[in-house]
């Protein structure tokens, strides 16, 4: 009998070259999906034949009432080992395995700082300028010296703020459960949300989404910032108020922004954001590397593996 995997959001059509699906044997066929698979519908017709599927993150989302429509579902592989987007209670209940995988963390940092010197040296507008025939458009700021804050010193903030020393920049930092003596063993200072907005050059978000950071950078945090103050998220879409956001761009109440995420990704081809000039927008790139794929993809055929063998890994 076949075993069939599916695997969703490959946009670029990679996900079979970069790890051994052969591997698994020919008594399991693969199938990787280009295309965005929207709404339970749609969802539930083309993935009703599959045994496994490989979920690229929280890109597709596993409600319980989807879940209960995928009959011969029996492993659910989430790249990362987090995803709030799989209902891993229900998953359990109804006999489904959920998964995960490693991933790497320097991807998503080293974009982050790409996004941060491309906000204060205008790169994006000058390369654009430059194809066009023209020079020097702009005036840029520099890092040394400037406030860099961070929003979540974690694995990932961490990184940011050794950077971010390396710069010259003053660090400092606030989440929920961040102390002092943590933040200073990496250089930073913890300080209240209010006052890191208050004095932060750049703010930069490094938290999960979950109920107590989704809408938690809103119209008042915005309001604190210096009109010559630069926001850049590149962890969760949802953590920041996207329409208040946008008024405070289109107010240039902020100096600008840069974006990796978004509410509803893809990103619509007519929303506000793409129509702002002081923005710099990436397609969730942060985690898009070719060496992260191959972390993420690897494992994964290892989980399918353990799990056809009868002993699961990673299990979440």
């Amino acid at each position: 009998m076949t075993t069939r995997v599916a695997i969703l959001d490959d946009y670029q059509g990679v996900a079979l070259a970069l790890a051994d699906w052969k591997s698994l044997g020919p008594d399991v066929a693969v199938q990787a999906f280009r295309e965005r698979l929207y709404g339970e519908e749609v969802l539930a017709e083309r993935l009703r034949g599959f045994e496994v599927i490989v979920a690229m993150r929280e890109r597709t989302h596993f409600p319980r009432a989807l879940l209960a429509r995928l009959p011969n579902l029996k492993l659910l592989v989430t790249t990362g080992m987090r995803n709030v987007a799989i209902d891993s209670k229900a998953a359990g209940e109804l006999g489904i395995v959920v998964s995960g995988t490693g991933m790497l963390t320097p991807p998503t940092a080293e974009l982050t700082w790409g996004l941060i010197i491309g906000l204060a040296r205008h790169i994006p507008q000058e390369a654009q300028q430059m194809r066009g025939g023209g020079w020097q458009a702009t005036i840029g700021v520099g890092l040394n010296g400037k406030v860099l804050g961070i929003l979540g010193l974690g694995k990932l903030g961490s990184e940011v703020a050794r950077v971010g020393r390396a710069f010259q920049m003053e660090v400092i930092a606030w989440s929920e459960n961040l102390t002092a003596e943590h933040a200073s063993s990496l250089g930073a200072t913890r300080v209240e949300k209010d006052e890191l907005f208050r004095r932060a050059d750049f703010v930069t978000i490094h938290l999960i989404l979950s109920k107590r950071t989704r809408g938690l950078v809103t119209a008042h945090e915005l309001a604190l910032m210096k009109p010559s103050a630069y926001l850049i998220n590149t962890s969760r879409g949802p953590i920041v108020e996207e329409r208040a956001l946008i008024e405070a761009l289109t107010q240039r109440k902020l100096a600008g922004a840069a974006l990796d995420v978004y509410d509803e990704e893809p990103l619509p081809a007519d929303h506000p954001l793409r129509k702002l000039e002081n923005v710099v927008l990436t397609p969730h790139l942060g985690y898009v590397t070719e060496e992260n794929y191959r972390q993420c993809y690897g494992d994964a055929v290892e989980d399918i593996r353990a799990f056809l063998a009868g002993r699961p890994i990673r299990t979440i």
